[in-house]
């Protein structure tokens, strides 16, 4: 059988030549339409049937300059159709664009001439054609970047626009949509369609065409045409939105549905009060809150996203939550927070949804009823999410005034977790205009600049009561704004209250405000949450949740560690808790009075202790506020409420609140009968001491214990207690006369009438009698009945030379030459099995009590001088000398010590006491109470 001949249209030349040819024709004129038309229709479909789909046609099309005569025959081809009326409901386009894709609507079932058929159509059917093919091609070939800068350049753009403009046929609209939403994806092509003024014309086909694969052609290059900020607002400002929501909220067609959603998420990107209102107006806030639980994933999605972006808008946010859509973005934010939920990232903008539905009342109800608190306070916790924390915080704002929910959160745990957002870092700081204020509120003012709201009422008013016989009695340009306050009204103080109370100077903020306008505190990032933490401290008893360690150290750390003056707002809130008699338990309990005063007063604050960190340079404005803080409080404790409270505390409390009550009264109380009635007749102090070896029940507990003690020191003796030996040793001058340096020389004088044999075999000299009046064991040693009293070279056990030295010298009347410091070793290394330690045992063991007496003072002049360590505390201590306890206790509560190293002292002395805390205890016990070296005291009760 004979091969098929080739048709003419299988060569893409021919095709080309023929597309050449009649754009440079007439298709109105005179010649046969037949002669014209039949050939170009059948290269027109060869072109879109087999040129074009082949792989790398359209790149052929375009290299062999096929653009440019298409171009120019849809210009030809429009400027000749007569624009007839749109086409009804059952018009469809030709058989001869069945083979087009899948965007372009499907073929009638209705009989129509074939593109071939000898038929002769009438003109205007022809051209439809025509164009319909054209068109397709044109759309097909802008599905590469290459044709679509050619088309731009060529000027298609113009003509695609003029068609949709002039042909109203429902193929024609739906190709020449498609081909510029096919331009759209790019930004340069998308402004030039918007300069051309097609989106009016995709607007009208929106509400003109009926064909659902035209509405979807159209849905899809609005949604293009949106790429930008600008565009979509130029888009809903020439009505684009209300037409897509009208659509979405009529149409049954699922695939019709999925574009409108599609287009609607794109448009409501950063929404405009123009997109908010056509969405509003075009009735589609019901039909998105049900599309929330569409059976396809992606409708589902975009549903939500669309109601989520709609939330950036207050106007429409009580129609949102009156249509459910709390509920639904709740719900969504609770899914993807779930375990398989999906990243940080999606949240995002669902958890700027539900912050912006809290400046609502409605919503805010809403809200609450529906767990929406829960789920603020579990993003919160979470530091996944810390990003938007400050976000979060200033939508619980709208709860202040809501005492159910304020009571909800507060048991939630918000308190401590605002106080923890003082000192955070800043989050996103993406700013919402006017538009997304609350519409608790509505803005009452026009664009224009007339009287509007409240100003047009007032003038209403004035004519009716006759103030004012019309309006233009009253100037126009007068309102409430523009005239001045009266000298007396700017000049009176606010109404005092609560938050009037005294702060300290030089921590007032100064506020530069304009005549007659309010005085403002500064609204910083941490606005919002120092304003919850102040409606909290206002309640009758704010103790439970303010007056607790994490509250109080992120009060603290915000007023000792922002950069510039604290806002006024802190400061009020501690002058308000330490002003409150409910709270005084609180602070005694959780050591908040300690912590002031730590913190405050003397610039050391947790994360400060053991190592110092740098802080900022505010010390003298810190120590007046804490000062002021602490004044406050022994207010309270010396009221009578406080002395019953704190006798409470301490004789019937925990065995921790009798540890806390008397370790914070030196820091409240003034009163000598009240102090000495609580920590010396019932026992306070010696309960504080008893617990110092004990489990710390604070981080700070030996640093407040240390700075507490030496309060109550200084409450014993308001000057320094002249009966308590100097905790630094006085300097003994020069060094007295050895005498028993002679006895050492080539021609001793007198001569030694007796020498010391030590284990090492050393032999020192020595006098028998001086030796014998020294001591009471020498005596008996030397001039007793022993054998030693007859021999001349008496054996000394268990003593090196070193630690002989001393003893020798002593014997033999040496009273301050230095021989003492001799086995002393210097600070730094261990006391214990030193030779120094011999020598004390030794000093004891031949019964020498003023040797002891002068090593323990070499010791202590040594090891705790004026430049010692708070480790040799330690190490002095453990020689388990009551005379040196007594030392380290006078060095470590010393009137002159430094807080932080009096503190360290404290901590290796209970480390060196161990479980041994009598001998700390009565040391310390002694330094406070004045009852040294014969110094006589108050007694205290066990």
């Amino acid at each position: 059988m004979a091969a098929a001949k080739p048709a003419l249209t299988d060569s893409l030349s021919i095709c080309l030549a023929q597309l050449t040819a009649a754009a440079e024709e007439d298709l109105g004129g005179g010649k046969d339409p037949a002669a014209n038309e039949t050939p170009l229709g059948r290269a027109l479909l060869a072109l879109r049937t087999r040129h074009i789909k082949a792989a790398g046609g359209i790149e052929r099309f375009r290299a062999r300059g096929g653009l440019r005569p298409l171009l120019s025959l849809l210009r030809r081809a429009a400027a000749a159709d007569p624009a007839p009326p749109p086409a009804g409901p059952g018009s469809a386009p030709s058989p001869v664009a069945a083979p087009a894709a899948s965007a372009d609507p499907a073929p009638s079932s209705d009989p129509a001439p074939s593109a071939v058929s000898s038929s002769t159509p009438p003109p205007p059917v022809r051209l439809r054609k025509t164009l319909d093919l054209a068109l397709s091609i044109l759309a097909n070939c802008c599905t590469e970047r290459a044709c679509r800068a050619e088309v731009r350049r060529l000027g298609g753009i113009l003509s695609l626009v003029t068609i949709l403009q002039c042909v109203k046929a429902d193929s024609i609209q739906n190709r020449t949509a498609r081909a510029l939403g096919n331009l759209a994806v790019e930004p340069e092509s998308c402004g030039v369609i918007h300069s051309a003024g097609a989106v009016p014309l995709l607007v009208e086909s929106l509400t003109a065409c009926q064909d659902s694969q035209c509405l979807q052609s159209v849905v899809r290059a609005l949604r293009n045409l949106a790429d930008s900020p600008q565009h979509r607002l130029a888009l809903a400002q020439q009505g684009a939105v209300r037409p897509l929501a009208e659509l979405l909220a009529t149409s049954p067609d699922p695939a019709l549905t999925s574009a409108l959603v599609r287009a609607l998420l794109e448009l409501s990107r950063g929404c405009s009060r123009a997109c908010a209102e056509q969405l509003s107006l075009g009735g589609a806030l019901g039909p998105l809150v049900s599309l929330a639980s569409h059976p396809k994933r992606a409708v589902r999605e975009a549903a939500i996203l669309i109601l989520a972006n709609l939330c950036a808008q207050g106007l429409v946010r009580p129609a949102l939550g009156n249509a459910g859509g709390v509920e639904v973005l709740l719900s969504e934010l609770r899914r993807r927070r779930g375990p398989s939920g999906a990243s940080p990232a999606s949240q995002q903008p669902l958890v700027r949804a539900v912050c912006l539905l809290c400046r609502e009342a409605i919503n805010r109800a809403r809200l609450r009823d529906a767990g929406g608190l829960e789920l603020l306070m579990g993003l919160l916790r979470d530091p996944r999410a810390s990003a938007w924390h400050p976000r979060i915080v200033a939508a619980l704002v709208g709860f202040l005034y809501d005492t159910g929910a304020l009571s909800r959160l507060q048991a939630l745990g918000l308190v401590p977790l605002l106080a923890g957002q003082l000192c955070g870092e800043a989050g996103d700081d993406e700013e919402e205009g006017t538009e997304a204020a609350s519409w608790d509120f509505p803005e009452e003012r026009t664009p224009e600049r007339v009287a509007a709201g409240s100003l047009r009422s007032l003038r209403s008013w004035l004519i009716s009561e006759g103030y004012a016989t019309d309006s233009e009695d009253i100037s126009p340009d007068w309102s409430p704004e523009r005239c001045p306050l009266p000298e007396s009204v700017e000049a009176t103080s606010p109404t005092p209250g609560p938050a009037s109370l005294r702060l300290p100077r030089a921590l007032r903020t100064p506020t530069h405000s304009p005549a007659g306008a309010s005085t403002e505190e500064p609204w910083g990032r941490e606005g919002p949450a120092l304003l919850l933490l102040s409606r909290f401290s206002q309640a009758p008893d704010p103790s439970g949740a303010l007056v607790t360690g994490p509250a109080l150290c992120g009060l603290l750390a915000y007023v000792t560690g922002a950069p510039g003056p604290p806002s006024p707002r802190a400061l009020r809130i501690l002058a308000r808790l330490t002003c409150n008699p409910a709270c005084l338990e609180a602070f005694v309990r959780s050591y908040g009075a300690a912590l002031l005063r730590a913190w405050l007063v003397l610039g050391v604050a947790p994360d400060d202790w053991p190592s110092a960190r740098a802080r900022p340079a505010r010390r003298s404005q810190h120590r007046e506020l804490g000062e002021m803080l602490l004044q406050n409080l022994t207010v309270q404790a010396e009221s009578p409420f406080g002395v019953g409270a704190l006798t409470h505390l301490l004789l019937s409390g925990s065995p921790e609140d009798r540890v806390a009550c008397a370790l914070t009264l030196p820091f409240i109380c003034r009163k000598p009968s009240l102090w000495r009635r609580l920590l010396l007749d019932q026992g306070g102090l010696r309960v504080l001491l008893t617990a110092l070896t004990r489990p710390a029940p604070h981080p700070l507990f030996l640093f407040f214990a240390a700075d507490s003690l030496s309060c109550l020191q200084r409450l014993m003796a308001p000057s320094v207690n002249t009966a308590l030996p100097p905790a630094t040793p006085k300097d003994p001058g020069p060094p007295s006369p050895c005498l028993y340096e002679p006895l050492l020389g080539p021609a001793p004088i007198p001569a030694p009438d007796l020498h010391f044999l030590l284990d090492s075999g050393l032999q020192l000299p020595a006098q028998r009698a001086a030796s014998a009046t020294a001591s009471p064991f020498f005596r008996a040693l030397l001039s007793g009945s022993f054998a030693e009293a007859q021999m001349d070279l008496v054996p000394l056990r268990g003593l090196s030379p070193s630690a002989a030295w001393p003893v020798l010298h002593h014997l033999h009347g040496c009273r301050g030459c230095g021989a003492a410091l001799g086995p002393v070793p210097p600070p730094g290394q261990p006391l214990l099995g030193s030779e120094a330690e011999e020598a004390l045992e030794a000093a004891s063991r031949f019964l020498l009590p003023s040797l002891e007496e002068e090593l323990e003072e070499a010791v202590g002049r040594i090891h705790l001088g004026p430049q010692g360590a708070p480790e040799s505390v330690g190490e002095v201590f453990r020689l388990g000398r009551p005379r040196l306890a007594a030392h380290c206790a006078r060095w470590t509560l010393g009137p002159g010590q430094c807080p932080r190293k009096r503190a360290l002292a404290l901590v290796r002395l209970v480390e060196a006491a161990g479980e041994e805390a009598g001998p700390l205890t009565e040391a310390l016990l002694a330094v406070v109470m004045g009852i040294e070296s014969g110094a006589k005291g108050p007694s205290v009760d066990g």
